[in-house]
């Protein structure tokens, strides 16, 4: 009999970070290891990821590492099991048409972005990374809505903050040449794990062989999505067919190398950890960067593989 597992991913709809996820779906390889696995994304009306996982609602789910940092701050028992991404993903976005060509140019001009802590608190610190002040910025709230460059052409808005280079970036039909985009990681973030894999503590008491046998599984899905990327696009014809192939081929060998480090998949690291908790503590979105050792774990990864 199989094991039902249901894991939700990160974002309001599929996309190409989950390619080994994906991979091993399309493949099979989770029902021959007598997993039956559900790969969902969740319902923002009842929260994140990390919702879902902590009402016990999901077994498994992919999440932003600050926000597991945040909920471990509030003392819930979640753990990262496995990186997804060694880099950050997100950009300040902007088109030539602004001629705004480096952070510190956003002052006096509209910037739209998500104003969560976080966020406000990174675009803070790029701009002053670049020698701009922050404060002379004109924000504008864009909730969870994701500006395109289009948007930005059409006079919407000067920038925005918050789309991925690896994704946001590449939608719309301005020509590419004309985008201007910097990817926060190229000017002064704090460096960081993007998405995490992560479960509750006591999933991990109670269900260890479980656990190995999922990592195992999706570690050789990114695998094959890396070496074997025809098998990756494939697998999308299932999960994101709105999208048209030769953007996800884009996006696909841009986030590549982003799911390996020194040739190992999934290892949480503790430079990439470590000062972004204290970065986040430093800028009052969690309380203090004590026990950010305790947010994750890598003693289930695959052994040896490299």
């Amino acid at each position: 009999m199989s094991s039902r597992l249901r894991v939700v991913l990160e974002y309001l709809h599929p996309w190409t970070n989950s390619a080994g996820f994906f991979v091993a779906s399309h493949q099979g390889w989770f029902g021959e290891a007598g997993l039956d696995v559900e790969l969902t994304v969740g319902d923002p009306s009842r929260g994140d990821s990390l919702a879902y996982l902590s009402r016990f609602e999901a077994d498994f789910a992919v999440f932003p590492s600050n926000r597991l940092l945040v909920r471990r701050a509030a003392h819930e028992p979640l753990k990262a099991i496995a990186a997804i991404n060694h880099r950050a993903m997100e950009t300040i976005l902007t088109t030539t048409r602004t001629g705004i060509s480096r952070p510190r140019e956003l002052e006096g001009r509209r910037l739209a972005l998500n104003p969560t802590p976080r966020g406000l608190a990174l675009v803070r610190h790029l701009i002053a990374a670049d020698g701009g002040d922050f404060d002379k910025v004109v924000l504008v709230d864009s909730g969870t809505r994701e500006l395109l460059a289009d948007d930005v052409e059409a006079g919407e808005v000067d920038a925005t903050f918050g789309n991925y280079w690896a994704w946001d970036a590449l939608l719309g039909r301005l020509p590419l040449e004309q985008r201007v985009f910097w990817p926060v990681d190229t000017i002064g973030a704090p460096p960081y794990h993007s998405y995490l894999l992560g479960t509750q503590e006591s999933t991990l008491e109670r269900n260890p062989v479980q656990v190995r046998t999922l990592l195992e599984i999706v570690e050789r899905g990114y695998r094959t999505a890396r070496d074997e990327p025809g098998l990756a696009l494939e697998a999308f014809e299932r999960y994101v067919p709105y999208f048209p192939r030769q953007t996800l081929k884009a996006s696909l060998d841009l986030l590549t190398p982003t799911w390996f480090h020194e040739g190992r998949w999934g290892q949480v690291r503790a430079d990439l950890v470590e000062p972004y908790a204290q970065w986040l503590a430093d800028n009052d979105v969690i309380p203090s960067a004590q026990g950010w050792e305790q947010s994750f774990t890598t003693e289930f990864l695959p052994v040896g593989v490299a």
